[in-house]
């Protein structure tokens, strides 16, 4: 179906004044009955959310990481759901010019705006209202990821194609930027193909450079995968070079999806997000039953990313031991050894799922565990009582700083976070003293090389270090 504007004014904010426009595919092909139980279900706190993550895919390619910003300055966008003969449409009004070229909606954003509504409006009523999930069983939370993940087609049964999970900071300098699709273009050269946490920066430098490799081995089918969550794509827009966008229920399920779907994964730097993609990588490999799965971990970036490097690893480290820093290897500057690291673990990673009778598109035995699945509220009593000690087992631990670094995350980027920082103050962090010094040092790090926001301006900490 075609999208249509019924006026092309442009207002003084650069927007688009009304829209109409139908899916492509997937929910092109909702019954009527199905549509009209679909709007009915439909909440107004739903339908306002669904609006605030369209109007951040209608914005990629702006320098925003709040969504308070994005709001203000498109305080008039709305969007409505609309029945059809032919289904669904969505309604647009003041909607962000760019997204637009001569009138049409690019068909990117147009596929990204209806993946969105597939996850956010249709697959949240079907987990809310379906009595087939189960969420109170880790097997049950599980089945759900596989289903959400087989719902978008991103599961491929009968093809043997590599996936590489690429984890970064969005606020990351020029240099690692480019680094990333060196990185990027080395991996497509290989046929690898890309996910990340679809947004800027290090997520979008490893798929820019795998399309132009694809180009030149004459893929046209690379897939360039984003996975995100509802609170962080209404901050943060998913990149134009996305092909398959995710937005599943909440960052526990997301960080699943990376990992069970995962043939390998390269970090790149970043801050407080990525720190918490790898504490969780960390925890869940510690699991007895995970401890002999093959899957290559590599930190990489240009030599001018060392001292972020050795301050990440330095805290691991301290906090962990040699065990877990043992589960990666570190690569200054050098793309190419990077790639073939990937390509000489990747076949092992395949023989291990087909021994375990598995399937190599979705590692159903990697052992995650209930309280890895749970999700995590970041508000001001739990950032606080999380407690931080030695006395925790290694996973147990890991687990408790992942959510650390999740309410970090929040405090910086999500509207409630924010919101509930500057209504309450700074999170308290409290933990043993050793934790506690090794973690104001890392986030220190952070704060200095400006990996926080993607604003200017001077970074002021959402949070507090409490030793005890």
């Amino acid at each position: 179906m075609r999208n249509t504007l019924s006026d092309l004014s442009h207002s003084d904010t650069d927007v688009v004044v009304k829209a109409n426009v139908s899916p492509q595919s997937g929910l092109a092909l909702l019954s009527q009955r199905e549509v009209s139980a679909l709007l009915e279900r439909s909440t107004p706190a739903l339908r306002e959310l669904f609006r605030r993550c369209a109007l951040a895919v209608l914005s990629s390619g702006l320098d925003v990481d709040d969504a308070r910003t994005l709001l203000e300055r498109y305080h008039e966008f709305d969007v409505a759901f609309v029945q059809t003969g032919r289904g669904l449409s969505l309604d647009l009004k003041n909607a962000p010019a760019q997204a637009f070229v001569d009138g049409r909606l690019i068909s990117g954003v147009r596929e990204n705006l209806f993946a969105v509504f597939r996850d956010i409006v249709y697959t949240s009523q079907e987990l809310k209202d379906g009595d087939q999930f189960d969420l109170h069983s880790s097997a049950g939370i599980t089945d759900v990821v596989f289903k959400i993940l087989r719902n978008t087609g991103v599961l491929q049964p009968n093809v043997e194609r590599s996936l590489v999970v690429c984890w970064g900071g969005h606020a990351i300098g020029r240099k690692e930027y480019d680094y990333s699709k060196q990185v990027g273009y080395s991996l497509g050269l290989r046929g690898l193909d890309i996910c990340t946490g679809c947004g800027a920066g290090a997520m979008k430098g490893p798929m820019k450079g795998a399309t132009i490799a694809h180009a030149k081995q004459r893929m046209p089918m690379g897939r360039y995968i984003g996975i995100s969550e509802p609170k962080i794509i209404a901050a943060e827009a998913p990149n134009p070079i996305v092909n398959k966008l995710i937005v599943m229920p909440d960052m526990e399920k997301r960080l699943e999806s990376f990992v069970r779907l995962a043939h390998g994964v390269i970090i790149f730097p970043g801050g407080v997000g990525t720190a918490e993609e790898l504490l969780y990588l960390l925890g869940v490999l510690a699991a007895p039953d995970n401890r002999e799965e093959p899957m290559p971990v590599v930190l990489t970036g240009p030599r001018e990313s060392a001292d972020y490097f050795m301050s990440l690893d330095g805290f691991i480290r301290s906090v962990f031991g040699k065990e877990s820093a043992a589960r990666y290897r570190i690569v200054l500057d050098d793309a190419h050894a990077v790639a073939q690291a990937m390509v000489s673990a990747i076949p092992t990673v395949f023989k291990r799922r087909h021994q375990c009778e598995g399937v190599s598109h979705f590692n159903w035995d990697l052992d995650i565990g209930k309280e890895y699945q749970e999700p995590f509220v970041a508000t001001h009593a739990a950032m606080s009582e999380l407690g931080l000690s030695r006395d925790l087992a290694p996973r147990e631990l890991a687990q408790n700083l992942r959510r650390v670094f999740s309410g970090l995350v929040a405090g910086n980027v999500k509207e409630d976070g924010i919101a509930a920082i500057e209504r309450e103050g700074p999170f308290k962090i409290r933990g043993e003293r050793e934790i506690m010094l090794a973690l104001d040092a890392v986030l220190m790090s952070f704060i200095e090389g400006k990996r926080m926001r993607l604003a200017g301006g001077d970074y002021r900490p959402c949070y507090e270090i409490v030793p005890f």
